[in-house]
């Protein structure tokens, strides 16, 4: 198992923040989207939020590639579409290249 923690920010609107959690609900998730996370080798994923900072937790299988993932993700117009439409609520974070969206986090500490 691999785990990644990711970061992103929100949009600083408390309207925008309540719309990106409310298209994160159980109920709301598009079945495209839930399978296009499994079949990339991600068996578990968590958002946590702290004012308009989102912070994800990836666990997945051995063989995980951000390159794989990121490959299967552009040849599927439903990921597409939902990567467009979360684009209206996110923002980079201040130090993320052109383009970037998550960021993936250094671990510094573990008990």
């Amino acid at each position: 198992m691999k785990k990644y923690c990711l970061a992103v920010d929100l949009v600083d609107n408390p309207e925008l923040i309540a719309e990106y959690e409310n298209w994160h609900k159980k109920e709301n998730a598009w079945s495209e989207i839930m399978k296009s996370i499994t079949d990339s080798g991600i068996y578990n994923m968590e958002i946590y939020r702290t004012g308009n900072r989102l912070f994800m937790i990836m666990e997945t299988e051995d063989s995980f590639s951000f390159e794989r993932k990121a490959n299967m993700d552009s040849a599927n117009q439903k990921v597409q579409e939902w990567e467009q439409l979360m684009w209206k609520f996110q923002q980079p974070l201040p130090w993320a290249k052109k383009g970037e969206k998550w960021i993936l986090m250094d671990k510094i500490f573990q008990l």
